[in-house]
């Protein structure tokens, strides 16, 4: 990977790519670090560290710590994402927005602008959610003391403060959209991947933070933390190949397209295969998985159940330390798995255009047994993915409880992190391959 870098940057014009794509990244992280108006910093940070596992310390972890900092980019690419998932969906339900996103780039372009204008709708249902939510956890009388403060305590300069924040948050949203579609046209790799990528590589200072304390905690009186983190880093070295491995990974139907004789000429008649990744869906299963479990640590935060009502003990065996929590979590990750695999591939869909194109599977009848062997292909090869991502995912959670190491969320910046770097890498080979191509006079 390294040499594929090196080798892009020989080339005048993946060099200006390269570098449009770091100036987006730096800005980025520079709006990360422009807090908005009427929002005292420091008060949001304690709040979101001392509740590290509810759904705003998730968000804040991949945001790169735009969340805590109240900053303008705090929503990060979250409305996006759910305004791309909620597209797909519909996609699903109303064939007319699928046969939008199938007309070429018009209908593409038409489809994408529909996504934006949902992603900003969500980032102003998530930006007034954030702002009441800061209020409430800190005041609950809705005044201006705690966490956020203004020009006065009157009504007036209450709802200003509000509109400004709210504003802010949406508009940091929508910058962002424009700045990962700039990178997918003028940059290299895909944008909004890269600025989650981006926030997650910039909390590497955690790591260096845990294991300092976990060393400070070792001279204190517990020598084993020196065994538990060769051992951990061994595990996540593991780890990194395995991801390597089975992002890479893929099922290979194979495929005979029949002869046919036109004229004097005759087509057809070669082989192929149908490729079927065992990681189909990415780290989004872990993500959506992620948010739905973090919500009952919210709820304690929010309404403090009592501990021994039948809520509280309820909640409390869903919190992160829980047995519970990996249960759930581990399920949702599978569950997750096979509906984004379902919207994604459509078996029926992939005979019928094998038949159209005298393709057929060897010794599979076309039509409906083909996409019989193709959806139970798929269902297998989706377990083994799912199968893989709650490895992923839970093993840093389970290591964590059983060594007092915290490393719960360190299977999902993995996958991100070892993705994107794949993604871009393999986007490199393709540009390089494409330019460098041999003629056959050559």
């Amino acid at each position: 990977m390294f040499t594929t870098f090196r080798n892009a940057w020989k080339i005048a014009e993946l060099r200006k790519k390269i570098l449009f794509t770091v100036l987006i990244l730096v800005i980025f992280r520079a709006g990360i670090a422009l807090p908005v108006p009427f929002v005292n910093v420091s008060l949001i940070g304690s709040m979101i560290t001392e509740n590290s596992g509810d759904v705003l310390g998730f968000m804040d972890f991949m945001s790169g710590g735009a969340l805590s900092s109240a900053s303008v980019f705090a929503l990060t690419v979250q409305p996006y994402i759910n305004a791309s998932i909620i597209m797909q969906l519909l996609g699903v339900a109303f064939p007319a927005l699928d046969r939008m996103r199938k007309e070429g780039p018009e209908g593409q372009k038409k489809f994408n602008k529909i996504t934006r204008m949902v992603g900003a709708a969500l980032a102003a249902v998530l930006g007034v959610g954030y702002y009441f939510l800061m209020r409430n956890t800190w005041n609950n009388d809705f005044t201006m003391n705690g966490v956020m403060y203004g020009p006065g305590s009157d009504l007036f300069s209450q709802i200003f403060s509000a509109v400004v924040i709210v504003s802010c948050f949406v508009a940091g949203a929508v910058l962002l959209m424009w700045l990962g579609e700039q990178i997918d046209t003028k940059g290299i790799g895909n944008g909004i991947s890269m600025l989650i990528f981006a926030g997650i590589i910039s909390r590497s200072a955690d790591l260096i933070t845990t294991v300092k304390g976990s060393m400070e905690r070792a001279a204190a009186g517990e020598p084993q933390i020196y065994i538990y983190l060769p051992i951990i880093a061994i595990l996540a070295l593991a780890a990194i190949v395995m991801v390597i491995v089975l992002n890479n990974a893929e099922r290979r139907i194979p495929i005979q397209y029949a002869k046919k004789v036109v004229g004097r000429k005759m087509y057809g008649g070669q082989s192929s295969f149908f490729p079927i990744k065992v990681n189909m869906s990415g780290v989004m299963p872990i993500i959506f998985a992620s948010a739905i479990t973090t919500i009952p640590a919210t709820i304690i935060r929010l309404f403090n159940p009592a501990a021994d009502s039948f809520w509280g003990k309820t909640l409390h065996a869903m919190s992160i330390q829980g047995v519970g929590y990996a249960i759930i979590y581990g399920l949702l990750i599978v569950a997750f798995n096979y509906f984004y695999v379902a919207i994604t591939y459509n078996p029926i869909e992939i005979a019928n255009n094998l038949k159209k194109n005298n393709g057929a599977i060897p010794g599979i009848r076309p039509g409906k047994p083909t996409s019989d062997f193709i959806s139970k292909t798929i269902s297998r090869v989706t377990l083994i993915g799912a199968i893989f991502l709650v490895v992923v995912a839970i093993g840093p959670i389970l290591l964590g409880n059983l060594t007092g190491v915290g490393i719960q969320l360190g299977g999902t910046s993995l996958l991100i992190v070892v993705g994107v770097a794949l993604d871009t890498s393999r986007s490199l080979e393709s540009f390089m391959l494409m330019r460098h191509h041999k003629g056959f006079l050559e």
